[in-house]
């Protein structure tokens, strides 16, 4: 497991801590039935694909692709190798899906197939798997018109395994249009002799347009790296310009082989963690008002040779001719002028600073710097013995009347359960193809990937305790790459208690919440909103101001749901004959 660098940063003030709960409405929500001419294309696991990762990679695809470019805009594929597009502009007249690309039909023939995948690279370009092995790059011109004409495939090649696409972006690199796909597999794996014979791996591939000025576009394979792991990602994703990676998996990832040569591999410990284990070069303390930092220094070192600069949210320690030692940005603000740094017999250099605020504890001292170690105080460590007194007893059974346990793991609910394996979230860099930071997701169970802007990059929606957090990647802000942005209350309590649930998502406006089970209903969480009128908690005997409602949709169908989407106004819902288009909101 890879180490942790990162910690989640709660925006406290998205949190809700008197939500009380949802209340059922039964407000009609308006549906609308579109029925398709051709089934669409389900692909059904073989005898060959009998793991829980094949089940989570190609079994709970979500065939409906939503347009983050043009709004009430999704597309699939049907049985025909068709991609159908649909624009919903008016509710009451829907009008039939339109084909913009058709798919090679001998690629049905293919031994273990899996299903069609589509990503919306940019606003003009599309990237398309046919299931059994082949990448399009497609030109799409302005999808969100109703005349746009048919797709125009650029770059096409045979991949030779089959694949879904999860991911991909466009951006300009050296003055060249540059695409990135990333691509899931689940392969057989001689060496997983103890598991299930397989393993997944991750293809990040990179194509670019090489053609010369004034000549025809010609897109070429510049760069293909692979990644291996135990598990199917729950969130993959390149980053805007094509400079790093981003996956969240019950187990790490690591690159095995670029341009297919195989990478010289650490040991697993060091692969996954961006410092080597060292001993640290500085040691910290601190009270509730000072600060002592210890730093290690080479050698033979003279006062003349330490450089030293600290303001009053920056230091900088050095020694002519290495590289800093200590240099950053402070946690918190300190006073320069009542700061000072003595040299200790010619082998470290202690720095006292004298913090701003007084009582707030650092969680570190300069942000994102690993290469110390944090000592506690003989004043910290008492203080912490004294508050855990009361959760210990000297005695073997404190309460030997006691009756039941203190916990029954068989009295837990489902929604208390976590995977043993501890989950990550991991930032890879592009260039040195490794891992710059680091999260331990612990009990923060993964419930969906959603696009809320389609410049940035997938959101990954984590439970946190009952609710529900959605995460902004942020890979231009180092020391703040994950941004909480919304809140669905509870919703992580009630997801986990949907026995039936295949899909989840929310409106990128984060109006609402929803949930689909495998047949029928689907589910809707609306955020809080003030009520008409006037309403009394009778328990608290106080006055409500807003309530969060629940409303239930029953989808006029028999057959499995396929695909699951949302926009600000609607949720989309298809079916192998069926695309239901249900009005959530009236804006």
């Amino acid at each position: 497991m890879a180490t942790s660098n990162y910690t989640l940063k709660v925006n406290r003030d998205l949190l809700d801590p008197n939500f009380e709960s949802y209340r059922l409405s039964l407000d009609a929500i308006p549906s609308y039935n579109v029925e398709l001419d051709a089934a669409v294309e389900e692909v059904t696991l073989k005898d060959s694909q009998y793991t829980l990762e094949h089940m989570r990679a190609f079994g709970m695809y979500n065939y409906l692709h939503l347009d983050p470019w043009y709004e009430d805009s999704v597309l699939f594929v049907d049985s025909k190798g068709r991609v159908l597009s649909l624009t919903v502009t008016l509710d009451t007249v829907l009008g039939k899906p339109r084909e913009v690309f058709r798919l090679q039909t001998e690629a049905d023939q293919r031994e273990n197939r899996v299903c069609p995948s589509l990503s919306l690279t940019s606003a003009t370009w599309a990237a398309l798997s046919d299931g059994a092995g082949r990448l399009y790059l497609l030109r799409t011109s302005k999808r969100g018109e109703s005349t746009h004409g048919k797709w125009e495939p650029l770059f096409t090649e045979d991949m030779k395994e089959p694949f879904v696409i999860l991911h991909s972006v466009a951006h300009v690199q050296a003055g060249a249009h540059t695409l990135e796909v990333l691509l899931l597999r689940v392969v057989k794996d001689p060496q997983e002799t103890a598991g299930s014979g397989y393993s997944v791996t991750l293809e990040w591939v990179t194509v670019a347009n090489v053609a010369a000025q004034g000549v025809e576009k010609n897109y070429e394979v510049k760069k293909r790296r692979v990644l291996q792991g135990k598990t199917v990602p729950h969130y993959a994703a390149v980053t805007p310009q094509g400079d790093g990676l981003m996956v969240a998996s019950e187990r790490p990832f690591i690159f095995t082989h670029v341009d297919g040569e195989p990478l010289d591999q650490p040991p697993p410990d060091e692969q996954l963690i961006e410092v080597e284990k060292r001993d640290p070069i500085y040691f910290w303390q601190q009270t509730s008002d000072d600060i002592t930092v210890t730093v290690r220094l080479p050698e033979g070192v003279t006062k003349d040779a330490i450089h030293f600069r600290l303001t009053v949210d920056t230091i900088s320690v050095g020694v002519r001719g290495f590289a800093p030692l200590l240099e950053g940005q402070l946690y918190a603000s300190v006073d320069p002028e009542a700061c000072t740094w003595t040299l200790w017999e010619d082998k470290s250099l202690e720095v006292s600073l004298q913090k701003r605020t007084e009582g707030p504890m650092w969680p570190e001292l300069v942000i994102g710097d690993r290469r110390g170690e944090h000592v506690m105080s003989d004043e910290q460590v008492a203080l912490m013995n004294e508050r855990l007194t009361h959760l210990s007893s000297e005695d073997m059974n404190a309460n030997p009347d006691l009756d039941k346990p203190a916990c029954n793991s068989q009295e837990l609910e489902d929604c208390d359960g976590y995977p043993e394996d501890t989950s990550s979230l991991m930032h890879f860099d592009g260039k040195s193809l490794k891992t710059t930071q680091v999260v331990n997701l612990g009990s923060h169970q993964f419930l969906f990937t959603v696009s809320v802007d389609p410049d940035q990059m997938p959101c990954l929606c984590l439970r946190h305790d009952v609710d529900a957090l959605l995460w902004q990647p942020r890979p231009d802000q180092p020391a703040d790459m994950w941004e909480h942005i919304a809140t669905f209350n509870a919703l992580g309590y009630v997801q986990a208690s949907k026995r039936d649930k295949k899909f989840s998502t929310c409106a990128p406006n984060f109006s609402y919440a929803a949930l689909c089970e495998c047949l029928r209903r689907a589910f809707i969480y609306r955020q809080p909103s003030p009520v008409d009128g006037v309403l009394f908690n009778r328990k608290q005997g106080r006055q409500v101001g807003q309530v969060a409602k629940q409303q239930v949709a029953n989808l006029n169908s028999d057959k499995a749901v396929l695909g699951f989407r949302a926009s600000d106004e609607r949720l989309f819902a298809l079916t192998s004959g069926n695309l239901f288009v249900l009005k959530v909101n009236n804006n």
